[in-house]
């Protein structure tokens, strides 16, 4: 059969969905809740398009081509309804993109991906970063007032991180030349005025208890860094309260892409907390999810592997693991695919340094 998209002709099999044959005609769509191959769910209503014909919204992930079919994929109204999609997603979207420490830094300097480097044993490139980050310049953090620390929500159980002074060991030990620019795969300069970014909160016990579950068992703290050893304990006692996923996050790409800010008076019904697989290294967290369903629909038909599931009814219903079940015996085979799949940080492997 054939059908117009956006004026465009294009060529659909039946049973093919809007999507499909968009995306056969080279025709972007955005989704959060698709996946292909995947029962199709329908949740997020980003895929939205206009059927010209019947004057009606429809989601393009599920709706099925029909003969001479006109269909507006890109028009303001199309626009207007994906734009309070995202919004809405936004609304009861808790998690924080950036660490409070970043986000106050005056150079933006990435200090949530330092401490992951340092922790992760990745020392040089723990340098490179933070010597890319100067742009063959000064370090700001010899005469800054360590804003950083004064944010680090590690204050508030002993002692903030030791940044500072870590930045400027890394800094003083790594041999270079001062003015040499250095290149770095890690090093990614972004303004993060101009990025989407969740509001910052301030956190209760309880919810300090869960940032600290990334926190080693027995951290040996360092106020003074001497030696790289020291610089890498104290990276350790870092609370990783940034996003994993703060690079590779399609909701946030649809944020910025939308030029949305967090919205006010959300509804919020996803506590902070972190649940880790000490057998896979799948880490979850609630916060971050959007209830797209991709993770359950992907694992959920192998009966004999555990997998995340649907709990509660209507707006309060959330992910969460089966209650017959404990969570370090979650999806033991479909950890990998899961984490790929999820479209925000809410899956993610423990520890990992970059993306998910």
């Amino acid at each position: 059969m054939k059908i117009r998209i956006d004026d465009i002709e294009v060529e659909a099999e039946k049973g093919q969905t809007v999507l499909d044959a968009a995306r056969k005609a080279g025709l972007q769509i955005p989704t959060l809740c698709h996946g292909d191959g995947l029962e199709h769910y329908s949740s997020c209503m980003v895929c939205i398009v206009k059927d010209i014909r019947r004057n009606s919204f429809v989601p393009s992930c599920s709706s099925l081509c029909q003969e001479d079919m006109e269909i507006d994929a890109s028009g303001d109204e199309v626009l207007r309804l994906r734009k309070k999609a995202v919004t809405l997603l936004l609304s009861e979207h808790r998690a924080e993109c950036e660490g409070q420490c970043r986000v106050v830094c005056p150079m933006s300097y990435n200090i949530p991906l330092m401490n992951r480097l340092l922790s992760a044993g990745k020392t040089d490139e723990a340098r490179e970063l933070v010597l890319a980050e100067t742009e063959g310049g000064d370090l700001n953090c010899f005469t800054c007032k360590a804003f950083c620390e004064n944010a680090c929500r590690r204050k508030k159980i002993d002692a903030p991180v030791s940044i500072r002074n870590t930045r400027i060991f890394l800094y003083n030990s790594s041999g270079i030349e001062k003015g040499v620019r250095i290149s770095s795969d890690y090093h990614k300069p972004v303004d993060l005025k101009k990025r989407f970014s969740s509001r910052i909160g301030q956190i209760d016990e309880t919810e300090q208890r869960e940032w600290l579950k990334e926190c080693g068992t027995e951290v040996k703290r360092h106020r003074e860094i001497t030696e790289i050893k020291d610089a890498v304990e104290e990276a350790g006692s870092c609370m990783r309260c940034d996003c994993r996923a703060a690079d590779d996050c399609r909701l946030r790409e649809l944020a910025e892409h939308f030029e949305l800010k967090d919205p006010k008076g959300k509804f919020v019904n996803s506590p902070i907390s972190k649940k880790i697989n000490i057998k896979t290294g799948l880490i979850f967290e609630n916060a971050k999810c959007i209830k797209c369903g991709l993770c359950v629909r992907l694992s959920g038909d192998k009966k004999e592997e555990p997998s995340l599931c649907f709990v509660n009814r209507g707006f309060v219903s959330v992910i969460s693991l089966p209650l017959f079940d404990d969570f370090d015996n979650i999806l033991p085979t479909m950890t990998d695919k899961c984490i790929e799949i999820c479209p925000t940080g809410a899956l993610g492997h423990f520890g990992n340094i970059t993306g998910k």
